[in-house]
């Protein structure tokens, strides 16, 4: 009875024990599910699961290391909680990494916990597999729906074509009366006053003919002014692009701000176009697209995937060394918005100077399609195109009207300054507006302003 207790107790503590490590073994696994969140939070910035990014792909990385460098988890959990303190330590594998990457500095995540590290690992160890797209399928016609369209079809083609033999028919008829009408006496009496000849007839009409050639030069007059005064005006205008750029979905749906891009707008007299280097500081790291609630009807991911690759093309940019080759190709964008050489037109007067001046004026004409950045009032709601387009016509009668209808902001500091004397006459003359100063009340009509 005692030798049967004493092997009961062993095996319960051997239970326990087999319980506690397998215990210590899930938990240091991790749950992967979490760590693809955390992954994706904190990782993603410079690394892919199978591929190089700025740093190695960490599919694997585990095992990896351990094979590499004879480290385990623990080594791990230093180099993601601080790397730079691991390097400084003599740490050898950790300094092998850090020159083998071009000495690129991995970030410090002091902030994770070591479970948050367990289960990132457990996701670049054993990563979920991606959950399957439901797409309803639309059934196919069959034979029995077939059958009645084709019917269908061939009643209407025996219909047209009894319709036009009875057409036929009637014409046959009409033709019949006629000939036997031209061998009546009565056709005979209305020969002899029939016009024979045009000249007799511009004789007996020709008060008529000069009016109708009037009325149709008048109309041929205005045509040829009508289209002269459109020439160079291409409202809706949006060429094809060498590379597919949608601002719906960096400016729109990324919310990335217009200057990040168009530097110059804001200060500058032209808003230049961005060089491809300001793409390749997002797509240094975003090699291919993921956002499929982002994509315009008629395009797939490999669509957008190949206009990257035509970023990194044009850049002479290796994604697999991440390095660049020397070897670029330019860009031959198609300009859009183009001023003739005759016209000035200063972006930063706009964009700094009347900027709230401009969305004042703009919302207070469009109560239902309001802006909140100057650029729309003249370039359109660009976050909601992926192809751009003109969005206005961009003529001198426009621009004009924009300056008599445009409040001049008399607040700010400047202009209650410099316009002071000029704001007191406009008090006196206009009482009945209270001094209302529009732009063309400051020189916004003056030729010498837009033509030099």
């Amino acid at each position: 009875m005692i030798s049967w207790r004493k092997h009961y107790k062993k095996t319960l503590i051997a239970i326990g024990l087999l319980l506690s490590t397998s215990a210590s073994f899930y938990g240091q696994d991790g749950d992967p599910k979490n760590g693809e969140k955390l992954f994706k939070a904190n990782c993603t910035a410079c690394h892919a699961l199978d591929k190089q990014v700025i740093g190695p792909p960490l599919k694997g990385v585990v095992e990896r290391v351990k094979t590499e460098g004879g480290v385990d988890r623990d080594w791990l959990h230093k180099w993601i909680k601080d790397n730079k303190a691991l390097r400084a330590s003599g740490d050898k594998y950790a300094n092998e990494i850090f020159e083998k990457y071009n000495k690129t500095e991995m970030l410090q995540f002091p902030n994770l916990t070591e479970k948050d590290i367990d289960d990132i690992l457990a996701f670049t160890t054993n990563p979920p597999a991606p959950e399957e797209k439901k797409t309803e399928a639309t059934p196919a016609p069959g034979a029995d729906a077939a059958a009645p369209a084709d019917k269908s079809t061939t009643n209407i083609v025996i219909i047209s074509l009894l319709a036009i033999a009875g057409l036929l028919v009637w014409i046959l008829v009409k033709l019949r009366q006629l000939v036997k009408l031209g061998q009546s006496e009565e056709l005979t009496g209305l020969n002899e006053t029939r016009v024979r000849s045009f000249k007799e007839m511009y004789e007996k009409f020709h008060y008529v003919g000069k009016g109708i050639i009037a009325i149709l030069a008048i109309l041929a007059a205005y045509g040829v002014w009508n289209w002269l005064m459109w020439i160079g005006v291409y409202k809706g205008y949006k060429p094809e692009q060498p590379i597919y750029f949608s601002h719906k979905i960096h400016a729109g749906e990324q919310k990335i701000d217009c200057q990040l891009c168009h530097s110059s707008a804001k200060y500058g007299k032209v808003s230049e176009i961005p060089s491809m280097n300001v793409c390749m500081n997002c797509h240094r790291t975003i090699s291919e697209y993921n956002a499929d609630h982002y994509m315009e009807p008629g395009k797939d991911k490999a669509f957008y995937d190949g206009e990257i690759q035509k970023i990194y093309a044009a850049t002479g940019w290796d994604p697999a060394k991440q390095q660049y080759t020397g070897k670029t190709q330019p860009v031959e964008w198609t300009r859009i918005h183009n001023m003739p050489d005759f016209v000035y037109f200063n972006h930063s007067q706009h964009v700094v100077a009347g900027e709230q001046a401009i969305i004042n004026s703009f919302n207070k004409k469009n109560p239902n399609n309001k802006i909140d950045v100057v650029c729309k009032a003249c370039h359109g709601k660009i976050d909601t195109m992926n192809v751009v387009q003109m969005a206005n016509d961009f003529t001198m009668g426009w621009c004009i009207e924009c300056h008599r209808t445009t409040e001049v902001d008399m607040n700010n500091g400047y202009n209650k300054e410099y316009f002071k004397n000029l704001h007191d006459k406009l008090k006196k003359q206009y009482p009945q507006d209270g001094g209302k100063i529009t732009v063309d009340a400051i020189g916004g009509l003056e030729c010498g302003k837009c033509h030099y």
